[in-house]
């Protein structure tokens, strides 16, 4: 109801006994709804009961009331616009009886904005999202950007842009004698606006934005998150080329350049296209040479702490794109599974797999899902005719194209009742039979609408059978290839894998090509926090009391991050577009099993990849906890493990989780009893070591003590006593050495490390096995060194504290003060505006070097 039901835009005929969607939170920038009853109405104030009891009393004018109720109607709907556009009124019902079938039960879910507008509105694109050009390098061609963006967004489209063609930070712009604001200040701007703009009443606006491996700030683009309120309403990847993949291979540096901006014909030619503008001759600037494996580290770094940058490997992409030849693809949708070239669009819709189910042959059912998938490419085709065109440029690139994405949804749920473990050596074969039928069944659809309607007009079928992607269907299924020669081609693409998460909600089955997130979770959305059940599941728990699930009811955190590299990698064998697709990690994924997964994406033949570390942004769609009130009194009452992940099953997390219990339930005598058995007591005298650490804080020394051989104290001594960054690093000594002294687990030293290792912060300091990106990480790579001297220093003299100095580890006074001048000079506080390690004393006040905040203005 919120997003695709026609609305009745005269919220005044509201009456008692409407279904309505009543708006909770009047936020300009956070909205909430929830659906409800109307139960009275006195002249414009309505009350609502909504579907969790609560009585709402509103304006009319803050309903959305809607005129379908029910899906028959909006399916109707939807196949009388779709066929309207057909030559005659003999084909326009036969194809309506057609789209009608197939839009039946869900086997064909159309995307959201085709959900929303067909039929129902003249103003709304029912294209999903756009890739507009690169931002012209001027004031005028910045804002030309901004408006089509907007315009877009305001009718219901999402927007990807490169921002490569924008000068680097620092670069001269001569008309103002003065610099430029570098391409990520610009990102900023098209973020800021993003987030103003709500879609035809039910969305904000969604935005890519990319930039290539060769742009001078790029650095600056894949850390610009870090900062807090730069970027934060877009998805941010990077286009990584086949010769920066080699560079990282073999340890190579990488030239970071951009065009001449003195070029006579600088504004008139460049495009952001570097190799098109080396091809004319022009001359390049180089701005600085880095090693290709920093920037490599960099960016798995960034996407290990928060998801992000996303990688997509562009010069690979365009080489298996089916338009190389006419129309490069320069960055995809945002949410990535749609490359598209300049003025290119997503014209999408899923095919719901698990109602193609053979119960009787225990198999697909083949010639139903042959028969749906033929017809859907006609109903796709049929969109581009149908929607509106608000730029002339846009009408014109897709028509000259027809670029559709026929995706699916319901996958995990159709392999669950085939009874295949989804990530298996067994459902790879599976996926690659599968989706090889989709394909050729879809390609095979595209080439009858040519032979009866024509080809799209760029077609050329000696190149077209040149792109990667067709080589490799025309080894597989040379009749495609028969038939691409002999008919022609509709559309230049025909396949995409979109994420789906609403419209698979909507009508109960797994999302995209992914595995369901848990068979228990809860959903945050606009309209709510609300618990899910997967159906299949819950089935059959029903029929099965006291079982445990099958194995092959997998979820998203049951498998390992490569499973779904692979997953992904054998479906996009046969998608000739790309992929929305997640490899799920579990919270303890380490950076360096980050960039092997990214490398294992490359090799396998992806077009991008994206991982999600469990935990690792502040809110998340999805989670298998529900939250809860913040309230101190609640908080006690509640049991520490009231719910748990599929990950908590690790022995890792379990120890935790027995420490986290243990210390909450620590409120009642008897729980005080347990813990006095199982916490070692500090003796009166420990030996151990102080090692001198920098960090990006300022230099820290850090004790750590041993009891029985091992560690199990530790004192962190970093900046000035009474500074914030003092404090939290005693808290984190102190909870450290609760965790060492509770239990006999035997691998918590390990375990303390690898939850540790690698945290990162605003900054890092130091190269290679000396960088240090934090205080936590200072504290793991001290447990290293420690726990390596630990036989050397058993045979040292008992007398005192030994002197544990190696490799920037050095002696010092307990940890307890001692440190010298230069250090303290090298301490900073935290910035509470910008949130970076830049407060210091300058003239008497607290200010923050990096933005400008300061405690006395």
């Amino acid at each position: 109801m919120d997003r695709y039901a026609w609305k009745n835009a005269d919220t005044n005929q509201t009456k008692v006994g409407d279904v309505v969607l009543v708006l909770t939170k009047d936020d300009p920038k956070f909205p909430a709804k929830e659906v409800g009853e109307v139960i009275a109405r006195e002249g414009q104030t309505v009350t609502v009961r909504t579907r969790s009891g609560e009585i709402v009393q509103s304006s009319v004018d803050k309903l959305t009331l809607t005129i379908e109720k029910t899906p028959e109607e909006m399916w109707d709907r939807l196949a009388a616009a779709m066929a309207s556009v057909e030559e005659t009124e003999v084909k326009r019902k036969e194809w309506r009886e057609k789209f009608r079938y197939i839009l039946d039960d869900w086997k064909l879910v159309p995307g959201g904005r085709i959900a929303a507008g067909a039929g129902a509105s003249e103003e709304l694109t029912l294209f999903n999202c756009y890739v507009i050009p690169s931002p012209h390098d001027s004031r005028g061609g910045i804002m030309k950007t901004l408006t089509e963006m907007t315009e877009i967004m305001a009718r219901g489209g999402g927007v990807g842009i490169n921002l490569s063609s924008l000068r680097p930070r620092r670069a001269i712009v001569a008309g103002v004698n003065g610099s430029s604001s570098g391409a990520v200040s610009w990102g900023g701007l098209f973020s800021y606006t993003t987030g103003l703009i709500e879609q035809g009443g039910s969305r904000r606006g969604a935005l890519m934005l990319m930039i290539n491996d060769w742009h001078p700030d790029l650095h600056d683009f894949i850390t610009v998150k870090q900062t807090m309120g730069q970027v934060t309403n877009a998805n941010l990847s990077v286009c990584v080329s086949n010769a920066f993949m080699r560079a990282v291979k073999e340890d190579l540096d990488w030239d970071l350049v951009f065009p001449d901006t003195q070029d006579p014909e600088y504004d008139e030619l460049w495009d952001g296209d570097l190799e098109k503008w080396r091809q004319r001759g022009k001359k390049i600037v180089h701005y600085k040479t880095v090693r290709a494996r920093d920037i490599w580290h960099t960016i798995i770094e960034s996407a290990w702490k928060s998801a992000e940058p996303g990688v997509v490997f562009m010069e690979y992409y365009n080489q298996m794109s089916n338009s190389w030849y006419f129309n490069p693809i320069i960055c995809t949708n945002p949410c990535g599974e749609q490359g598209l070239p300049a003025w290119g669009v997503c014209n999408l819709s899923a095919m719901n797999l698990s109602k193609f189910y053979d119960e009787a042959a225990d198999d697909v059912a083949w010639d139903e899902l042959s028969k749906v998938t033929r017809w859907s490419v006609r109903f796709l085709d049929n969109v581009i005719d149908k929607t509106p065109y608000h730029f002339p440029e846009n009408e014109r690139n897709q028509k000259n194209e027809r670029r559709i994405g026929l995706g699916t949804m319901g996958l995990a749920e159709l392999m669950i009742k085939l009874r295949i473990r989804y990530g298996s050596p067994e459902s790879l074969e599976f996926l690659d039979k599968l989706y090889g039928f989709i394909a050729r069944e879809a390609y095979l659809a595209s080439t009858e609408i040519a032979a009866e309607k024509g080809s799209f007009p760029a077609f050329d079928a000696d190149k077209f059978v040149q792109s990667g992607f067709m080589k490799n269907m025309i080894a597989q299924y040379p009749e495609v290839g028969e038939a691409v020669r002999n008919r022609g081609m509709r559309n230049v693409t025909v396949i995409t894998q979109a994420p789906t998460g609403s419209t698979g909600t909507m009508v109960g089955t797994s999302t995209g090509i992914e595995p369901y997130f848990a068979f228990e979770y809860f959903r945050k959305s606009r309209l709510g926090y609300d618990k899910q059940l997967v159906p299949i599941a819950q089935e059959w728990k029903d029929a099965n009391p006291g079982k445990e699930l099958p194995d092959f009811f997998v979820t998203a955190m049951d498998l390992t991050a490569e499973d779904h590299i692979r997953v992904q990698a054998a479906i996009q064998r046969w998608v000739d577009s790309s992929i929305s697709k997640t490899a799920n990690c579990p919270a303890d994924f380490t950076i360096e099993e980050t960039k092997r997964l990214y490398e294992l994406a490359f090799e396998l033949g992806c077009k991008g990849v994206t991982i999600y570390r469990d935990g690792s942004r502040d809110t998340q769609v999805l989670s298998t906890k529900k939250e809860e009130k913040s309230d101190a009194a609640t908080a006690a009452a509640a049991p520490a493990a009231a719910e748990t992940t599929a990950a908590s099953a690790q022995s890792d997390e379990a120890a935790l989780g027995a420490l986290n219990a243990s210390l909450n339930a620590g409120v009642s005598p008897q729980a005080e009893q347990v813990f006095d058995k199982q916490y070692k007591r500090r003796p009166q005298v420990l030996r151990g070591a102080t090692y001198k650490v920098n960090t990006p804080f300022g230099m820290a020394y850090i004790t750590i003590n041993d009891i029985n051989g091992t560690p199990g104290e530790i004192f962190l001594n970093v900046g000035k006593a009474g500074s914030d960054v003092f404090a939290m690093a005693e808290a984190l000594g102190r909870v450290c050495s609760l965790f060492l002294r509770y239990g006999d687990h035997g691998n918590k030293v390990k375990l303390l490390i690898k939850h540790l290792k690698g945290i990162g912060g605003s900054g890092a300091i130091g190269f290679g096995a000396n960088r240090v990106e934090s205080i936590a990480d200072a504290v793991a790579k001290s447990l290293e060194l420690h726990i390596g001297l630990a036989s050397e220093e058993a045979a040292a003299s008992e007398a005192g504290t030994a002197s544990g100095v190696a490799g920037g580890a050095e002696a010092g006074a307990g940890g307890h003060g001692g440190h010298d001048v230069s250090a303290a000079a090298g301490s900073r506080d935290l910035c509470p505006s910008c949130g970076t390690a830049s407060l210091i004393n300058i003239e008497g006040c607290k200010t923050c070097s990096n933005c400008g905040y300061s405690r006395c203005s």
